[in-house]
């Protein structure tokens, strides 16, 4: 359960585009035909699948104060966090670099369309971001870090594909010219941004509900002790 719900949370709730704005480079500028947003989407999804397990890894055993102590009691006492940035970087330097040689070789159409943007992901902050928010939030396993993975470039992957859709058909509408190309797409990913804060509603009200089981539950449990009182001095008084 706790897996499925940091899956779709990850997707809908905290999506690294429409709630934190993060990798908005990309996701403008690959974004002007599905073809090349399902590329990209696509290599952003593996990427975040594999750099965010891997890096849980390197926060738990090498970078976390204490976290060399499998090493001896000599190393408890050391904190190399301050590395994060650096180990985070060359980890998904690589995996892109990964995905790089893949898609050249497999795809070079989908490899000349996305141009420099795929090399870019390295440095693209969504990607890093899901290594910090992962370290922030202080992600329990291994199993749920892989799963915020994927459920981050799931959501990344959606919004780009989303907002490029949309953008082979405003081609063909009548938009004011002050607002041709980048100004309808801030706008129409202001309004999906909105969108998609509703649902937040998905664990609040959620929330709500076990609230008002739990004051239910609370005034029953006083209402039966107070019939309890009143019995027990009922038979005092019988008794007396």
């Amino acid at each position: 359960m706790e897996h499925i719900e940091l899956f779709f949370k990850s997707i809908f709730i905290d999506n690294m585009v429409f709630a934190t704005f993060l990798g908005m480079c990309s996701y403008l500028a690959v974004s002007k035909k599905v073809s090349t947003a399902v590329g990209l989407g696509a290599a952003v999804i593996f990427v975040l699948a594999i750099t965010v397990p891997l890096n849980w890894l390197l926060d738990q055993y090498l970078l976390q104060p204490g976290a060399l102590s499998w090493l001896g009691e000599e190393y408890a006492s050391y904190d190399l966090s301050f590395l994060s940035f650096i180990m985070f970087i060359a980890t998904i330097a690589t995996m892109v670099q990964l995905v790089e040689i893949v898609v050249e070789k497999f795809s070079p159409s989908l490899y000349n369309s996305l141009g420099i943007f795929l090399p870019l992901i390295a440095v693209n902050c969504a990607i890093l971001g899901g290594s910090l928010f992962m370290q922030s939030r202080e992600i329990a396993t291994l199993g749920l870090a892989t799963t915020y993975g994927v459920g981050s470039g799931i959501g990344w992957f959606l919004a780009i594909l989303a907002i490029a859709a949309i953008r082979e058909k405003i081609r063909y509408s009548n938009v004011p010219p002050a607002l041709r190309g980048l100004g309808i797409t801030f706008i129409i990913t202001g309004l999906m941004a909105i969108g998609f804060m509703s649902f937040g509603g998905m664990l609040t009200g959620g929330d709500d509900e076990a609230k008002e089981e739990v004051t239910t539950e609370t005034v029953k449990a006083e209402k039966n002790l107070e019939e309890t009182k009143a019995l027990a001095d009922n038979t005092i008084k019988v008794i007396e």
